[in-house]
């Protein structure tokens, strides 16, 4: 992303090597990073490639914006997995990352009001108004990293069959709608039928839950973007991590979106892949009339 002057770019770090990856290509552009790291999620590693790091509980959003303030940050990105379930229904919230005045007037109403709604997209809104209407832009993350971004085509592996084709499609159009939804971005699913699907617990717990149920094994996971997704936050992402998971609980494929879905430590991922022999395919929803086209 071209900047205009020096400003360090400010990141709110959660969980993965997401954003250690954001932070490294940042500084390989000769750019400077002011980090909060998210406690209980964020890497130490971010240490060693941030000029600036201050750990902070989440619910410190006036702290965080001050600190970038202060610092002349003029832009942030959010990079990294929060584990929602635990911050929102767990007490961990209040009890380990205590929320200050400006997290209970961005939160306030979404969570405590007559209309609750604590959905993804509703709760980061939110919390993009807030640093917008204090002068810091929230950009993608992928504004500065675009190279990770999956392109279109057979990352590892084999070529789908026809069943599997017929497989993704179905999951393709579930998973779309679910997104639409703001309900989770991912489902797995055999011989036509949904095993498991993505909510709150994430996708690794989705998985998990597809091996416990299908002892068969050979399922495929299908994650895509929302509808309209917004590219500044949420975004589909898989890793080595993912790989691992799906071979563990005895799946075959894995079907991303492509350039919607940021694939980290790409090449730990793909030999990660070949050695568990897992198929990992990025597809776009264009491919789906190519194949009723052949099939007519």
């Amino acid at each position: 992303m071209e900047r205009t002057d020096n400003a360090p770019i400010g990141l709110i770090a959660g969980w993965g090597s997401f954003p250690i990856e954001v932070a490294r290509e940042v500084t390989r552009q000769g750019g400077r990073v002011c980090c909060i790291a998210i406690k209980g999620h964020a890497c130490e590693s971010l240490e060693a490639i941030c000029d600036r790091v201050a750990w902070s509980g989440v619910g410190k959003v006036g702290g965080h914006i001050r600190y970038f303030r202060r610092h002349g940050v003029k832009q942030v990105t959010m990079a990294g997995k929060l584990f929602k379930s635990d911050l929102l229904f767990s007490g961990s919230l209040w009890l380990k990352h205590l929320p200050d005045i400006q997290c209970l007037r961005t939160f306030g109403p979404l969570l405590f009001g007559r209309s609750r709604d604590a959905r993804d997209d509703r709760l980061l809104l939110a919390v993009t108004d807030t640093y917008n209407q204090r002068g810091l832009q929230v950009c993608a993350p992928t504004d500065f990293a675009p190279e990770l971004l999956v392109k279109h085509g057979l990352l590892v592996g084999r070529r789908l069959s026809s069943s599997q084709q017929k497989d993704v499609q179905m999951g393709w159009h579930v998973a779309r709608q679910m997104g639409g939804m703001d309900i989770g971005q991912s489902i797995t699913i055999k011989d036509g039928a949904v095993i498991a699907v993505e909510a709150i617990e994430g996708t690794d717990a989705c998985i998990e839950r597809s091996g416990q149920l299908c002892k068969r094994g050979g399922w495929t996971l299908v994650k895509v973007s929302k509808p309209d997704q917004d590219m500044r936050f949420d975004v589909p992402t898989i890793g080595a991590q993912t790989v691992q998971k799906v071979k563990q609980a005895g799946g075959s494929t894995i079907v991303i979106e492509a350039d919607k879905t940021i694939l980290v430590d790409r090449d730990k991922t793909i030999e990660e892949a070949k050695r568990a022999g897992i198929t990992i395919v990025a597809m776009r929803e264009s491919d789906f009339q190519s194949v009723a086209s052949d099939a007519a």
